[in-house]
């Protein structure tokens, strides 16, 4: 019996690596090696960064808070005290969120805690 190579797996496999690297700058787009070590490179940013994402997006959050907070007189940690003392359960984003695009609403929230 004439050896059988599965030559269709192995295609497939470095067609799904090759698919992934499209869009991707000179050799990494198209040399084998070189895409997969990008590929492998970008999947291990993608999982690195979902995490990282998270807490960018909450010390945006606290800054914009902490921004509107101190133009009424308070200080972040001093306003979330006092936001969480008074049982007002608005989280950082929705506070963020006020503070940046309802300078009214979030000047209540200040006056209601302090």
């Amino acid at each position: 019996m004439p050896r059988s190579v599965n030559s269709v797996a192995s295609r497939a496999r470095r067609k799904k690596v090759m698919k992934l690297a499209k869009g991707y700058f000179g050799r990494r787009k198209n040399v084998w090696t070189v895409a997969k070590n990008a590929v492998e490179k970008g999947l291990v940013y993608a999982f690195r960064d979902r995490r990282q994402k998270k807490r960018n997006f909450r010390s945006l959050w606290i800054t914009r808070i902490n921004a509107g907070a101190r133009a009424n007189g308070m200080s972040y940690s001093q306003f979330m005290g006092k936001v969480n003392g008074a049982n007002i359960d608005l989280n950082r984003k929705v506070l963020a969120d006020l503070a940046m695009n309802h300078p009214e609403a979030f000047k209540a929230v200040v006056d209601k805690v302090k």
